[in-house]
């Protein structure tokens, strides 16, 4: 399995989108398509999970992944395949993924409306 973390995440918390487990917008998916193609390997989905940690008692993780398990949600979006395992399904369901490049840096976004709190570093949630 190949385990390689992207950029950090900016957060920010809209109105559901949908009901797909998450939705990826057209900047996101020339970005991963992008860093997909830059990787030079056949077979690469975009692995998107929450796990406990980080201040406010959840963290995004984002990365690619050649393998996926029977129970794993697969979206084909825009030319992505995005994979997102049962439990991260639960706390991403109707979550946004975004890519922004601006003034303020450049970076992709989750935006997830089961987020109640996020903490200071953006990067945590509960």
């Amino acid at each position: 399995m190949l385990h390689r973390a992207l950029t950090p995440l900016l957060l920010s918390y809209p109105a559901v989108i949908g009901g797909l487990v998450i939705t990826i917008t057209e900047p996101a998916s020339v970005k991963v398509k992008e860093l997909i193609s830059q990787e030079g390997q056949d077979g690469l989905m975009l692995r998107v999970a929450v796990r406990p940690g980080g201040c406010s008692g959840f963290s995004y993780e984002m990365f690619f992944d050649t393998e996926k398990d029977s129970e794993d949600t697969v979206i084909d979006q825009l030319g992505v395949a995005v994979v997102v395992d049962p439990s991260s399904a639960q706390l991403l369901t109707g979550a946004t993924l975004d890519y922004k490049d601006g003034l303020q840096g450049a970076g992709f976004a989750i935006d997830n409306p089961n987020a109640k709190n996020s903490c200071g570093c953006g990067q945590s949630f509960s």
